[in-house]
């Protein structure tokens, strides 16, 4: 095995950090003390700044502006951006963008993608379904009506639907199958209403009525909704990973300074211990992680689908991020409640990364349907 990283995607984790670099957790309120959304937008100056160190288009092919990097190059940058809570769609941007040109026609592709890669188009994807715990592409119906589609059903927490230009809506056929539409924000029968998430960002409800979309602007490729949500799973997973070692760094500096009985409390035994389970967790979070991206990069075969090394790493985010912010809660006393200090923010979208895309019971059982629909020998 072998676990380095090479020049290229080392060289974006570098660009990442100087991008970055600037961008403090506590540049919008607190979620804690805002009854509504912290924020109407994402974090524009900031997406700007994505655009002109070339980090939009990382995932992209070069005839499209991008720098054809694969998976793995974007969750090392998603890792970066969840370190300082970057407020901003680029997992669902990149992830979309990359379905695009995987399964979308070339003219299709050619029109969206180097307007993605300058930061021109922000995507994102209607992930959760009406209630978030029912597959997300049965909740909307599609049919074919002469030359188009006709679209119909709900979608709820929709992240930054308010600010996209395109939604990526999966919606199943009369036939079973699942087709995925590139649905413009503004666009007659597709209204948006307010919902918000643990974090505090403003989420979107879709409610599709007769929404007649031409064939150009829906994807009828087997597969593309499957492999999008398999790159929005790991990317979460790469945000809890960031998110978590960030936080675990934040928690040891005050261990560190945090005296009792005349001794930094991080010199007790029962604090060393905690930390160094969740040290653990952050461990296996990184590796499970770095397998499901490099199977999607790949395409590499394996003993089970790659949805099984994906469903491993989201059940690893989801219990890892949790448990590293409440440890890092009980570590901190009553200080890591302080509005003022940046942890309370961290744990508020913990919990959120901890639920996106499903939470950990939810991949343990497509975990187990998978284990036994391909026996290990």
């Amino acid at each position: 095995m072998d676990f380095t990283f090479t020049e290229e995607q080392q060289a974006a984790v570098e660009a990442a950090k100087a991008v970055f670099s600037g961008v403090t957790p506590d540049a919008v309120p607190s979620p804690a003390l805002t009854p509504g959304a912290v924020a109407d937008d994402f974090d524009r100056p900031l997406w700007s700044r994505l655009a002109t160190a070339d980090l939009l288009g990382i995932v992209l092919d070069p005839e499209h502006g991008g720098a054809g990097l694969d998976t793995i190059a974007l969750c090392l940058v998603l890792r970066e951006s969840a370190r300082v809570l970057a407020r901003v769609p680029l997992l669902e941007t990149s992830a979309v963008a990359m379905t695009i040109q995987r399964y979308a026609d070339v003219h299709t592709a050619a029109e969206l993608l180097p307007r993605v890669a300058r930061g021109e188009l922000v995507l994102t994807a209607a992930s959760n379904g009406r209630t978030g715990h029912d597959p997300a592409e049965l909740a909307v119906t599609a049919h074919r009506d002469g030359s188009g589609w006709i679209l119909d059903g709900l979608q709820s927490a929709v992240p930054w639907a308010h600010s996209a230009d395109r939604i990526a809506v999966p919606a199943h056929t009369p036939k079973g199958r699942t087709v995925l539409a590139l649905l413009p924000r503004t666009h007659p029968g597709l209204t948006l209403a307010e919902q918000y998430s643990t974090s505090g960002e403003l989420l979107a409800e879709l409610r599709l009525d007769s929404v007649r979309l031409d064939t150009t602007d829906v994807i009828d490729t087997d597969g593309a909704w499957n492999w999008l949500h398999g790159v929005l799973t790991t990317g979460t997973c790469a945000l809890a990973l960031g998110l978590g070692e960030n936080v675990l760094t934040m928690t040891s500096r005050y261990t560190g300074k945090r005296e009792q009985f005349g001794h930094p409390v991080a010199t007790f035994q029962a604090v060393a211990v905690q930390t160094a389970d969740r040290y653990i967790d952050l461990r296996a979070m990184e590796v499970t992680l770095w397998q499901a991206a490099w199977r999607i990069s790949s395409g590499a075969g394996g003993p089970l689908p790659s949805a099984a090394d994906i469903a491993v790493a989201k059940i690893w985010a989801s219990e890892g991020v949790r448990r590293v912010v409440q440890t890092a809660q009980h570590l901190h006393g009553g200080f890591g409640a302080d509005t003022e200090y940046p942890l309370h923010r961290y744990h508020a979208w913990a919990k959120q990364l901890e639920l996106a895309l499903g939470p950990a019971a939810a991949h343990e059982e497509t975990l187990g349907d998978l284990l036994a629909a391909h026996p290990l020998g």
